[in-house]
Formats: structure tokens, sequence, C-alpha cells
């Protein structure tokens, strides 16, 4: 067996390894929450004073053993596992009997949505910009690395609320929140995605703005750094057509980013969370956020299991990326055939 091949179960088991912890994690932590998703829909029954202590009791009674919360711990996680290996996230208990996968998938796509080319734009435009700020430093480094600096370290949150302040509520040009206007309902026709797309842009922009100047900043810190390598040095010295020595200097520096680019894609649901929060963007974020305020388990379980896989995989792709994109792992294969 390859020293690659070694490399590639190494991996391998440490993903695995950590997806057990983190299942385990995914399972107590929501727990750990005061009180229980009963104790809210039981409370929500009583305000109205139509309900009577004892009947409040017998119907709480009645949740707890439905939902299987009189069952040991142990057993809950047991009974937890079983239905997700076939597949089934289960029931939410604040919205029963809606099931959780349907919760999910309604809310998926909107983050998606949002994220995903705010991502992929953020990612392309940063590496750019800071591998020509590098390059060519003098005065558009000076302009440019101040400006990343200052995008890169401002939170989403506060990006947003001043987008939202300017362009929604000093100059009115796009909605205040929302995923599109309430006087339409959803489908596959002109009205609804032009309503869609105005609502689109503001949570987009406060999210593609923060992660150009991420991206930029980092991209311009490794190629400074392969800049003053000694390989680009010796290459020079030989008369190396500069052109070809850029291209090894960028594609170095750009190994560190495909790990960014990786982790982002597998963490864009958590991601969005703040943002989604700010413009009341229908996503998993906002998903999110409401079930840990009426702590519905399975809910918060299976957002955070989609954000945990979305993570480890990530990591393990970009890890096994490396290989293909290192030239020195490359040769090192080579050396082994």
């Amino acid at each position: 067996m390859s020293k690659f091949q070694l490399y590639i179960l190494n991996k391998v088991f440490w993903f695995v390894l950590a997806f057990f912890i983190a299942l385990v994690l995914n399972f107590l932590l929501p727990r750990l929450i005061p009180g229980n998703p009963v104790d809210v829909i039981v409370g929500q029954m009583g305000m109205g004073g139509g309900v009577s202590g004892q009947a409040q009791e017998r119907i709480y009674t009645a949740y707890i053993a439905d939902f299987g919360l009189d069952k040991p711990i142990w057993e809950q996680f047991i009974i937890y596992v079983k239905r997700l290996a076939q597949g089934d996230l289960g029931v939410s208990f604040a919205r029963s009997p809606v099931r959780v996968q349907t919760l999910i998938g309604d809310a998926l796509p909107w983050t998606i949505a949002l994220q995903l080319p705010a991502v992929l734009v953020g990612w392309i435009l940063g590496n750019v910009l800071g591998a020509v700020a590098a390059y060519r430093q003098g005065w558009l480094d000076r302009s440019l690395f101040p400006a990343f600096l200052f995008t890169s370290s401002m939170p989403y949150y506060c990006l947003s609320i001043i987008l939202l302040y300017v362009f929604a509520v000093y100059w009115p040009l796009f909605p205040a929140g929302g995923g599109y206007s309430f006087a339409i309902s959803p489908g596959l026709n002109w009205t609804f995605i032009a309503s869609a797309v105005h609502h689109y842009w503001l949570p987009f922009l406060s999210l593609v703005i923060v992660f150009i100047g991420g991206q930029a900043i980092g991209m311009r810190a490794m190629s400074v750094y392969e800049l003053d390598a000694d390989y680009v040095r010796f290459s020079r010295s030989l008369g190396v057509d500069d052109s070809r020595v850029v291209r090894y200097i960028f594609r170095n520096a750009m190994l560190p980013q495909v790990t960014g680019l990786a982790l982002a894609i597998g963490s864009m649901v958590s991601g969005a969370l703040i943002t989604e929060i700010v413009f009341g963007y229908p996503g998993i974020g906002s998903l999110l956020y409401e079930s840990i305020r009426l702590n519905d388990y399975t809910v918060i379980q299976g957002v955070t299991l989609l954000i945990m896989v979305g993570v480890l995989v990530a990591n393990f792709l970009a890890d096994i990326a490396y290989g293909f994109i290192d030239p020195r792992i490359r040769a090192q294969r080579a050396g082994e055939r």
C-alpha cells in the first residue's frame, strides 16, 4: 500500500471518528437547553386560559410519552441513531405532525440560493483582487488592503443592518425583509421570481462584500509570502519566464484558499444564520433560530446534522484535493509508482 493510499485511509478514519463524536454531541446539546419542547407546547395551550391545570397535566404526560421523552437518554439516542440510519429525521415537536425533512426541504433551497452564489462570487473576486494587489503592490495595494481589512473584520449582521437602514429605510430602494412579497403566492411565475430577486439583493450583498474582503486578505498574505520564497528568487536568477514563475506562485498560494472555499460551502447553512434573521429571509438559519426558541429538539438536530455533515465532508474533500493541487504531493505519488 502506497503512502498516498495510507494518507487517504487516515483521513477516512478521522472522518468517521469525528462524525461519531459530532453525532453524539448533536443529540446531547439540544437536551442541555433548560426545559423541553413539551413545556413550550403546553404553556402555549394554557395561555388563553381555556385549558384547566389537570387537563394540561394530562396533555403534558401524553406528549412526553408520544415524543419518547420519558425514556432514558441512552435509549432515546439508540432510537435516534436507528431512525437516522433509515433516513428519518423525525417529527417536529412544535409543528407536529410536520416532519423535519419537510421543514428543511422547504428552507434549504432559499439558503443555497442565497449563500452559494455569494460564496463563489466572493471567493473568485477576493482571490483575484488579493493576488493583483500582492503582485502589483504600490498604490494599488495601499488602496485595496485597508478596504479588504475593513470589510473582512466587519460582522455579517453589522453590514446587514447598515445596508438595511441605508437602502431599505433611508433610501427605500429595496424591501426591508422577507424572501418575497407577502401579497404573492410562491410559484414558478415571473411575478414571484421578480419579487424574490428584488428581496434577494440586500442579503446577498451583505454576505458577498464581507467574503470578498476575507478571501482577498488571505490571498494577498499568501501571495506576498510566496513572492519572497527562495524558489522564486532561484527561478528568476536562472532566467525562467516570469509568467511561468507567477503561475507557480499563485498555485501554491491557492492551497489555503481551496480549504477556505470548501469550508465556506460546507458551513454556508450556519453562515447565513444572522443574515437571514436580520432580513427575515425564509432559509435554514431562520428555521434553526425559531427551533431553538421553541426547544424543538428534532428540528435542531436535523439542521445541525446538516451543518455537521457539510463541514466534515468539505474538510475531507479539501484534504483529498490537496493531493491533486499541491505539486509536491503529486511528485511524491509519482515517485511511489
